[in-house]
């Protein structure tokens, strides 16, 4: 049987398996690319000091500087002794977590995404964002093995997709990682796990010489407590259900047990040396994930 395709013109022929090929692609993963596409045309790109032979800046000569990195015609410009900074050309780690404990898959209404929705998107942009720029990603839990190859993406993609309605997660990153020393390490979830347990998972990382960046994701139903009246609240995690007779009566004392926990949180990012990145999920994900790219660019 004869083809009709094949007597298209091959511009068209092209086109029709490009479309082809973005209809295959998972949903989630063109949302990504095109936050990323976003963010990245108002970002800027990320440098690092390294060894590299690309320039970046002076900066005042300190003890332990090589005498051979000293830039004469700069420091004769001064009363001071500067040094030349280059770029960072080697790709670095950026190990990424994901929470999947079920409590991640709960929204407050239809017209919004659940945290692990919102959660998948952030971790994919950035990924995104990262193959962009050169640097080894490694998404934890996942078969891909780490890679600055932006094929990887789709095989990223796959595999959040298929543990979208995953209940296996206890809320912290595994115990067991290794990382590379200077590596970087992303932890996105909504982090309201017991502080003690969060702080000893950072304290683990930070040990191996790595820095980190918390995001908490959260519902907006869950900063604000919009309810009233007599609510019966289901645990996600096995908690039962708990009758609250009149939602008004706690509110304040729920907002302030959420105060605490997010004050938690920043002493524990604050003593690691780490970064915190607030996001509520009615709130356009292109925020978060620049203002998490500045994090991980050292400008923040």
């Amino acid at each position: 049987m004869d083809n009709p395709g094949r007597h298209l013109p091959a511009a068209i022929r092209a086109q029709h398996r490009a479309e082809d090929l973005a209809r295959r692609l998972p949903p989630l993963l063109v949302e990504a690319e095109r936050i990323a596409a976003t963010v990245a045309q108002g970002a800027h790109g990320r440098r690092r000091v390294g060894t590299g032979e690309t320039f970046w800046q002076f900066r005042r000569y300190q003890p332990g500087d090589a005498h051979n990195r000293i830039d004469w015609r700069q420091t004769g410009k001064s009363a001071h002794v500067f040094v030349r900074e280059n770029e960072w050309e080697a790709a670095q780690t950026v190990w990424i977590w994901r929470d999947d404990s079920p409590s991640m898959n709960w929204r407050s209404g239809r017209g919004l995404s659940s945290k692990r929705e919102r959660a998948d998107l952030v971790v994919l942009a950035l990924a995104a964002l990262l193959l962009r720029g050169g640097e080894r990603v490694h998404l934890a839990g996942s078969d891909v093995p780490p890679s600055a190859a932006r094929s990887i993406l789709p095989r990223l993609a796959d595999w959040l997709t298929a543990r979208a309605d995953g209940h296996d997660g206890s809320g912290l990153p595994p115990a067991a990682v290794r990382l590379p020393r200077h590596a970087q390490a992303v932890l996105v979830g909504d982090l309201l796990s017991p502080l003690d347990d969060i702080q000893a998972a950072v304290a683990r990382l930070a040990a191996m010489g790595v820095r980190g960046h918390l995001v908490q994701v959260l519902d907006p139903g869950e900063e604000t407590l919009p309810y009233a009246g007599r609510i019966r609240f289901k645990g996600l995690e096995g908690e039962g259900a708990l009758l609250v007779p009149r939602v008004d009566g706690v509110r304040d004392a729920y907002l302030d047990r959420l105060a605490a926990q997010r004050d938690g949180l920043a002493a524990i990012a604050r003593a690691a040396g780490w970064t915190l990145t607030l996001h509520r999920t009615d709130k356009p994900p292109q925020a978060v994930l620049l203002s998490l790219w500045t994090a991980l660019a050292g400008e923040g």
